[in-house]
């Protein structure tokens, strides 16, 4: 099995918005191989994005319940 991180948009509703880019350009969706490393990741990005907003990088926070790990079949 594997994860994504899927984030809320009122337009679009749930999406993988959680990109790997290459440096050749590519584009490709992030996958995690548990849902303990899409956890850490979630974690990581909100604690960052908090980090920027306090500092005056960003102007709003993002906030957990903005995303949900989802299992995807294969």
């Amino acid at each position: 099995m594997s994860y994504e991180i899927q984030h809320y948009a009122i337009c679009d509703g749930w999406q993988n918005n959680w990109l790997i880019i290459h440096e050749d350009g590519t584009e490709e969706v992030e996958k995690f191989d548990t849902y303990q490393d899409a956890r850490e990741a979630l974690t990581e990005f909100l604690e960052e994005t908090d980090m920027a907003y306090f500092n005056g990088d960003i102007e709003s926070r993002y906030t957990e319940d903005e995303f949900r790990i989802v299992e995807l079949m294969k």
